[in-house]
């Protein structure tokens, strides 16, 4: 894995899980058939009643009830068969033979507009792979060469790249190489570390770009397509998987971030890839994945309407790093409190509490450590994460209202949120 990947601190439960019962086996039996046993005993001795006529099945009358019983049985499966499996729904439409079952993929059981190849087609020369290389000092306080790889999405046909910060971080050189093998090398337009985008531009004309989406309108269970980079050396690579979660609020190398889930299969090299939905819309920039021993098929990216802004402003600022939107903060350090040390610390029940008063403007507002957030602008908050996600929504200079309960009575706060300083790791 190349060292430009993110990797997300394992969320490492250890569960005892109980041992399973022993297998029962059921043994089934056929009825059994004897085969030439008189069904009553012979008589040992003379019979006094008359013996009964015995009576015969012509061989004609014989074949002429197998006929008829084939004839019927055929009917009746036939009917059978278009009662179970051919049924017509209510409005009219035909369901599925179980024949076809078979014939289905990823795309259509989600609904997909458009089938996983044609996203591929639509989308493969529209993402890049890059190559930085760069300096950084070892343990030992020695300049050393370092080399990574990533991936990047072309939103503008004149040579405009969007990709993570992280994948092109600390980089002196920078090299692009598009889908059909042709290689550029590539200046830095703006990098924003909050929320771990960058720009790149190559000089090129005619470029393939993405279609950008909507990731407001995407919904879990819905189709995903990653294309980018892994392993630094697979190019054009696609993945699928379908959209497992949203606003997921993780802190990923010392940065909080408000990401979208996916369990498409993700590796070193494909952050700063897309993330494509059931359109070929790209509706995500692929971020960072859970790596641990028996973790599977938990991958993040970050909402393209989140990073779209930020892009734009690069591009069209000429590389001005400071026209990127700042990242909103109330300016407090907060902490989830369960049931147990809320008693432990005298507290007042479970919940999000602040920790620490960190900002000028909250400060001024009157949060006091203690203080159990209850709602951000009349949305309830049940975790730090829910919280920190209804900040990021927001934008600096934004007044909110956030009420807190300090000692059991509820305060509204009107606060202005301020712009998240690097050092900072919550809102």
């Amino acid at each position: 894995m190349d060292e430009n990947e993110k990797n997300i601190v394992s969320f490492d439960r250890t569960v005892d899980e109980p041992e399973p019962e022993p297998v029962k086996t059921v043994e089934i039996e056929y009825p059994k058939t004897v085969i030439n046993e008189p069904l009553h005993a012979a008589p040992t001795g003379p019979s006094h009643s008359k013996p009964k006529e015995k009576k015969y099945v012509t061989k004609g009358a014989l074949i002429v009830c197998m006929i008829a019983t084939m004839i019927i049985s055929s009917l009746l499966g036939a009917f059978m068969a278009g009662a179970y499996f051919s049924r017509t729904s209510a409005d009219g439409r035909a369901s599925r033979h179980d024949s076809e079952l078979s014939q289905l993929d990823l795309g259509d059981a989600t609904g997909s507009e458009l089938t996983v190849a044609q996203i591929v087609d639509k989308n493969e020369n529209a993402v890049v792979e890059i190559l930085m290389s760069g300096t950084q000092q070892n343990m030992w306080g020695q300049m050393q060469l370092v080399q990574g790889a990533g991936s990047g999405v072309i939103v503008r046909e004149d040579g405009y790249i969007a990709t993570n910060y992280h994948v092109i971080q600390g980089a002196t050189k920078v090299e692009v190489t598009l889908h059909n093998g042709e290689s550029y090398t590539a200046t830095i337009i703006g990098s924003d570390p909050a929320n771990d985008i960058a720009v790149i531009k190559i000089d090129a004309k005619g470029l393939t770009t993405a279609t950008v989406g909507d990731s407001s309108t995407v919904d879990v269970g819905d189709l995903a397509v990653a294309i980018g980079n892994p392993l630094g050396q697979l190019g054009g690579t696609a993945t699928t998987g379908i959209i497992s979660a949203l606003d997921r609020t993780l802190e990923v190398e010392g940065t909080t971030l408000t990401l979208m889930q996916t369990d498409a299969a993700i590796n070193g090299g494909n952050s700063g890839g897309g993330l494509f939905n059931n359109k070929g819309e790209l509706i995500g920039i692929v971020e960072s994945k859970a790596s641990a021993v028996g973790v599977e098929g938990l991958a993040f990216a970050l909402p393209i309407n989140t990073v779209s802004p930020i892009i734009n402003d690069f591009i069209e600022n000429g590389g001005n790093v400071q026209a990127a939107e700042a990242t909103p903060a109330v300016g407090v350090v907060i902490s989830d409190v369960s049931e147990e040390n809320a008693q432990y610390y005298g507290l007042e029940s479970a919940g999000v509490y602040i920790a620490q008063v960190t900002g000028e403007n909250a400060m001024k507002a009157g949060f006091q450590p203690e203080d159990r957030i209850v709602s951000f602008n009349g949305e309830k908050v049940t975790d730090s994460s829910k919280f920190i996600s209804l900040v990021r929504k927001c934008k600096v200079g934004d007044t909110v209202t956030i009420v807190v309960s300090r000692k059991g009575q509820q305060i509204e706060i009107k606060t202005v949120l301020e712009e998240l300083q690097q050092q900072q790791q919550q809102p």
